[in-house]
Parts: structure tokens; C-alpha cells; sequence
């Protein structure tokens, strides 16, 4: 690693989506740049942190505090994922008490005497828009990064500038100034977009978040130019500033969660019942970290992954209808002896919250991912070459799945949201599609998916003269910062 030379502060918004993908921004800034980094977030996110990451001297990480029961939420709620739904706006409205913290420390660390060089570019999260004009009040270069895709994120900027479907004849309509998005239909809008008239909570929270993102010098974004032309067309004619394709920004196994060796969580058992099955031959369904389904929904797909009779490992979240006060027992909300079949016939695993991801999908027993589209999730699962089943549940989750299908070629559709009607025969079905490998269908999916693997590894490539565009384009915005840092070496402008 090259001798440190520039500082960068990082600050993401409090889910595990945000944070994952601005801990691999903040480690190849580190690894590949030789950067200081001063890494954000409340306490219990920074305990979290510092427990996956081996202890680094170039990697800051920084507290501030926060009380939660301050904005009405509950006690430990320092990230979305300890959430119901209809909290997480605010958490979001909370997060603006952040400004006076944030400023005091940026104060605070400009005139440290410790040997660490001044900071000269702050990266924050879109939904921390206000951090720019710190950021400026500093002398400081300023660029968001965005954690999901060019096209879900345009998608569902335009929708929220704009309420399209309040002026919609019909349950299809167009975005005015996103054309080439093609149709949105309603059941591709989250609740809060459903009931968003201009006036409502998340409208006004909106209203005011979105002018402050485009007072931002840039925005860099977690994706591959050659498959998010179209997304990343929309944002620099929106924007207007440069838009930078940096991904695929995912960790390394590494900085999963750690858990004993001889847990059903673990990598070494999951691997070892992996390797029990042919290639090929495992559907692997999770939702996230957050999101959830209702009971019926969670019936439904039992009983479709029993009638597809295929391998299957399921990472099972309490449904909606479940209180979080009681204590979580999957088999409550399956079919009644769904479980004990599967565990007699060695056919699947079900695991309950959580699960080793990245092991799991590149284990060559792996099929398809059936999954609610979360963006880390779609990205860990192209980078292994695997075919999506889509089931998106929320917010940009139904743009990237729509990008999935018709842009990337890589997916099929099975149910949309949390509360639509969903029959197991249908899920059987959508399984049988992508996983047999005599269906035209599923080949040329499986074809795509391998496809869009090698672009992403292309677009990271940095070896022998040749250099990937997302390399090239995060050298583009190193310089671009480093320019701006010549300013701040003059001292904050307070």
C-alpha cells in the first residue's frame, strides 16, 4: 500500500444495505489509494462494524451518539433492520438531527494535531443530501454514493419528483421525464409511493431531500456502466454533475457474521450439506435483512417449493402478522409438518434470519436465488453467474427487478410485495422455469446471468496495462477530489 496521502469521510445511513456497500468503497479506498478513512455512524452500527472488521490503522471509526427515544422510536432502533415498516420514516426524519453532530465533528477533526491529513472529500448517503453544504461551509469536495443501481434509483427519483401516478388513467403509466424507463405498473410502487399525494409524510420528507442531493459536487454509484446505461444516462441529465459507476462494491466473505462452527448457520455446515447435492441442483431463497411477507405468503411458497420437489436452502423471517415481543418459531408459520419432511428427505435447509450469503451462492450446488432484489443481493448473485427468481417487496426493490428482467435478461418475475396474492402452483412453476435445464427460458437466463458475471469482473479489472471502467472511473474521481483537496489545505472555511 502506498503511503497515506488523502482523507476521506464516509457516513452511510443506518441499514445494512447502506452500510455493506460503503465499508467495500471505504476498504478500497484504503487497499487500492492508500487513503485515511473516517468511517460514520451511531454507536450500536459502529459496535456492529468493528466486530466484522480486523483492526486496520488507516480505518477511523467514529460514534456519534444518538437516542433514539428521543424521536419516538425504540431504544436499540439505530438501524432499519430493528424496524417494522411503518417506523422507518422516522428514522429517516430523526436522522436530521444529525447536522449540528455532524458539523461540531468536522470542526473537531480539521484541527486535530495527530498526524492524520485534513479531510478533503466527504461521501454520504442520499439520504443524508444535507452533508454538502458541511461539506462546502469546509472547503471540502462532496459526492453521495448511491448503494443501489443507476436504473432503481432513477426510477425512483422520477417517481418521487414527479407523482406520475396520481395523474395515471390507468394501473400502468409512464415517467414523464424517464421515458426510456418504459411502463410502471402500481404494483411496482412501495406503500409509501402508493400513498404519496405531495402532502403526506414522505412526500414532504421528499420535497426536501431532493434538492439537496443535487447541491452535491457528483454522485458515485454502486454499479457497472455497460449493464445501468440507461439509469446512468437519467442521472447525469438530472443531476447535471459527474455520475461515477464504481461497483460492484460487495465485502469479502470475511465480514460476514460469525457464528460457531457447528451452528445450521454456519459455512461449514451449509458447505458440507452442499456438497451432498448435485451441481446445479439448490434453489437458495432469502429476502434480506429487512424485509418480510404475510402468512399467506409464507404458506403459499412452502408449499411451492414442495410441489417443485427441488434441493432448497430458505432463510425464513418472521412474517408481518408475527409480534416481535414473542419469541420466533418458523415451524408456527409453515404447513403443519412442512418441516420435518424436508429434514426427512434431506431436501432443504431452513434457516431462520440469517445466513452466509456469499458462500452459499458460490457453492456450485447453487441454482437460482430467489430474492426480494435488494442491490447487494442482485449484485453478490451476478457475480456468480446465478439467474434470479424476483419477489421485490419495497422501495427501489421493483426497479431493479423490472432492470433484471428486461434490461439484464437474468430474471423472472414470481409475486410483487408484501400483501398481493401469490399461488404455490405459480411459484413451482417459476422455480421449473429457471432451474430445468431443458427450458429455452432458463438456458438463456442462465446464459445471461454468466454474461453479466464477466462484465462485472471486466469492469473491476486492473492488471497488465488494462484497466476496467469502474477502475477508470473511480481513478476519474479520485482525481476530481484530489483536485478539490489543493482547496483545503488552505483550512476550513469557518
Amino acid at each position: 500500500m502506498s503511503e497515506t496521502k488523502e482523507h476521506f469521510i464516509l457516513f452511510p445511513f443506518m441499514a445494512q444495505g447502506h452500510i455493506t456497500p460503503f465499508l467495500a468503497l471505504a476498504l478500497r479506498l484504503v487497499e487500492k489509494k492508500g487513503c485515511t478513512i473516517t468511517f460514520i455512524n451511531t454507536p450500536l452500527n459502529i459496535k456492529k462494524i468493528s466486530a466484522k472488521l480486523p483492526p486496520n490503522p488507516y480505518m477511523r471509526l467514529v460514534e456519534i451518539p444518538f437516542n433514539p427515544t428521543d424521536h419516538g422510536l425504540p431504544a436499540d432502533a439505530e438501524n432499519t433492520n430493528s424496524l417494522p415498516y411503518h417506523l422507518i420514516l422516522s428514522l429517516f426524519e430523526a436522522s436530521d438531527s444529525f447536522k449540528p453532530i455532524i458539523r461540531k465533528l468536522i470542526h473537531n477533526i480539521f484541527h486535530e494535531e495527530n498526524g492524520c491529513p485534513p479531510p478533503h472529500c466527504f461521501i454520504s448517503d442520499l439520504y443524508f443530501g444535507w452533508c454538502a453544504d458541511i461539506a462546502h461551509e469546509f472547503g471540502m469536495f462532496h459526492t453521495m454514493l448511491s448503494v443501489t443501481g443507476a436504473f432503481p434509483m432513477a426510477c425512483y427519483f422520477s417517481i418521487c419528483l414527479n407523482l406520475p401516478q396520481r395523474k395515471a388513467q390507468s394501473e400502468e403509466f409512464t415517467l414523464p421525464d424517464f421515458p426510456e424507463a418504459s411502463t410502471i405498473h402500481i404494483s411496482q410502487l412501495s406503500q409509501s409511493l402508493k400513498a404519496a399525494d405531495g402532502n403526506d409524510a414522505f412526500s414532504r420528507y421528499m420535497t426536501k431531500l431532493i434538492p439537496q442531493c443535487l447541491n452535491s459536487d457528483g454522485v458515485l454509484v454502486n454499479t457497472v456502466e455497460r449493464l445501468d446505461i440507461i439509469g446512468m444516462d437519467y442521472l447525469r441529465r438530472k443531476f447535471k454533475k459527474p455520475i461515477w459507476a464504481v461497483g460492484p462494491l460487495v465485502l469479502p466473505p470475511s465480514g460476514e457474521k460469525r457464528v460457531a462452527k457447528d451452528s445450521q448457520h454456519s459455512p461449514e455446515f451449509i458447505t458440507s450439506w452442499l456438497d451432498s447435492k448435485p451441481p446445479k441442483s439448490v434453489l437458495y431463497i432469502s429476502f434480506g435483512s429487512q424485509n418480510t411477507m404475510s402468512t399467506s405468503q409464507m404458506m403459499q411458497l412452502a408449499m411451492g417449493l414442495d410441489v417443485s420437489g427441488k434441493n432448497f436452502i430458505w432463510v425464513v423471517r418472521p412474517p408481518m402478522e408475527y409480534d416481535i415481543n414473542s419469541e420466533f418459531n418458523f415451524k408456527e408459520w409453515l404447513p403443519e409438518g412442512f418441516a420435518q419432511k424436508i429434514r426427512d428427505q434431506k431436501r432443504g435447509l431452513i434457516l431462520d434470519e440469517w445466513a452466509p450469503q456469499k458462500e452459499i451462492l458460490s457453492h456450485e450446488a447453487i441454482s437460482a436465488f430467489l430474492s426480494h432484489c435488494g442491490w447487494n443481493s442482485v449484485l453478490e448473485c451476478l457475480i456468480h453467474g446465478m439467474p434470479l427468481i424476483g419477489w421485490p417487496m419495497a422501495t427501489d426493490q421493483f426497479y431493479t427487478a423490472k432492470q433484471m428482467v428486461e434490461q439484464v435478461g437474468v430474471c423472472v418475475e414470481v409475486a410483487r410485495g408484501k400483501t398481493c396474492e401469490v399461488k404455490h402452483e405459480d411459484i413451482a412453476a417459476k422455480i421449473e422455469l429457471v432451474m430445468n435445464e431443458t427450458e429455452k427460458a432458463g438456458k438463456t437466463m442462465r446464459r445471461k446471468a454468466l454474461e453479466a458475471r464477466e462484465i462485472l469482473f471486466d469492469a473491476i479489472k486492473d492488471e497488465d496495462g488494462y484497466k476496467g471502467s469502474s477502475v477508470e472511473a473511480m481513478d476519474d474521481f479520485f482525481s476530481v477530489a484530489e483536485l478539490m483537496s489543493d482547496k483545503t489545505k488552505r483550512g476550513p472555511n469557518i
